[in-house]
Formats: C-alpha cells, structure tokens, sequence
C-alpha cells in the first residue's frame, strides 16, 4: 500500500509532537520556489525541539530551498506569493511578540551593513491579510541593527505608518488601508539616510548613522496573549509577501 508524503508528516507530527516540514503540491512547493531565497533565514514562532527551553525555530540555507511549515511560512494559493502567520500564542524571543520573519543574511553569516557606506535597498510587493484582535498592529518590513528597529511599515487597524525608532506613528502613509490589497513597500539606505517609499512614493526621509544593519521581511504580530483575544493559534498576523528583492551596491 502507498501512503503519501503528506500523511507521512502529520503522522510524524503527532507521533513525536515536534514541527516538521511540510511538502506544498502544485507548479511550486516551497516558499524558495516563489520568492529568492538564497540571502535569508526565517524564524518562526513555534518550539525549536532540537533546542534547549522553548525557543523560536530558525531555519537557513540550504534547508530553506526545500522548506515549510503550515501555517505559519508556506506557498500562498495559485503560488504567486509566500504565508507568513504569527498567532498571538507564538513562541518569542527577545520580544514579547511573536513573529513569522526572514532575516537578511550573507550566505552562511549575518548580514551587517552600515547606513554611511554603498547603498542598500529593499523592496516587497505584499498584502497584509489578517490583523490580530483587540491590539490590531503587526510591522511588515523592517531596517533593523544588532539592537533594535530602525524603521519599519507598521499597519494599525487601517492606518499604515513608517515607523522611526521608538516613535511608531512617524508617518502617516495611509488612513484607509484595507486587507488583502497589495502594495508596495521600499527601503533605500545610503548617506546616512533612510528613504521610505510607499507604491514608488517617497514617504519619509530619517537621517541617522548606525552599523550592523539588516533587512527583516514578513510577519510581525505586534500582540500577544495578555493584550488579545482569544490566546489561540486562530487569532493571528499574517502577510503574503508576492515579491521581495534587496540589492547592496558600494
């Protein structure tokens, strides 16, 4: 008798209780068959078994090529985007929020640029499709540092922001956003400068000097058990990323 690779999964899922990679079907399987790649980690916002405590799961190149895990980072419907999903009872660390993420790397290490030197830049085409309850704020992109956020797209109810440091509300980009609609977002960093485009219009202009910088693209839920209900893995964030491209040039 067949038994099929998908049953295989959630079979060893509920054997073992640890997540596992699951196989998409269709023209595309994997979230690297729709978007590239090959310069990124995702962290997700469930138990890493391999790991010592409760600890977000990671997973780098090589095993991202081949890599998901529904719901929480797979093939969007009709494989022209990416899921990410971060339920308010997510697993964390080093934030109280949990968060479905790519994390701008350089091959095997941390990518680590500075804002005075060449000029980095990335750009997603995304939709946000759900907002968590009572607290509706998720972040969607990100220019972040060995430390903290530097800047950020942050969604609130409707009202989409580019965020600077700790000021969440810096500015305003739209009242009226409504899910599911696509738009996109573009980091330009160069100069000592920080330019925030929204659909190719320039939003913002922050002027700050820092080092050890990244890219972050995906999904952060901005909530969490004690801020929303219900404490559950229905009550979530999520954002189909349909392109995402970063460029470094000195």
């Amino acid at each position: 008798m067949k038994v099929s690779l998908t049953l295989l999964l959630i079979v060893a899922s509920v054997t073992t209780g640890a997540p596992v990679a699951h196989a998409a079907t269709g023209p595309c399987r994997y979230p690297a068959d729709v978007l590239d790649l090959a310069n990124w980690k995702v962290a997700l916002p469930v138990d890493d078994p391999a790991l010592a405590g409760v600890q977000p799961l990671e997973t780098r190149q090589p095993a991202l090529a081949s890599y998901s895990l529904p719901p929480y980072f797979q093939v969007a419907p009709g494989c022209n985007g990416v899921q990410f999903r971060a339920p308010v009872n997510g697993v964390t660390q080093g934030s109280s929020f949990p968060r479905s993420e790519l994390r701008e790397m350089n091959g095997t290490a941390k990518a680590a640029w500075t804002s005075t030197s060449g000029v980095h830049t990335m750009v997603i085409r995304q939709a946000i499709t759900s907002l968590p309850a009572d607290k509706t704020q998720v972040m969607t992109g990100q220019v972040h540092n060995a430390t903290d956020e530097i800047a950020a797209f942050r969604l609130e109810g409707r009202n989409l922001f580019v965020s600077n440091g700790p000021q969440s509300q810096y500015k305003l980009v739209t009242g009226d956003y409504r899910l599911g609609t696509v738009f996109e977002t573009k980091f330009v960093v160069g100069g000592g400068q920080i330019k925030a485009y929204y659909n190719n219009v320039l939003q913002a202009t922050i002027t700050r000097n820092f080092a050890d910088a990244y890219f972050k693209a995906g999904m952060y839920t901005l909530a969490n058990c004690a801020l929303s209900a219900p404490c559950s893995t229905s009550n979530y964030g999520q954002s189909v990323i349909h392109d995402l491209r970063i460029t470094h040039t000195s």
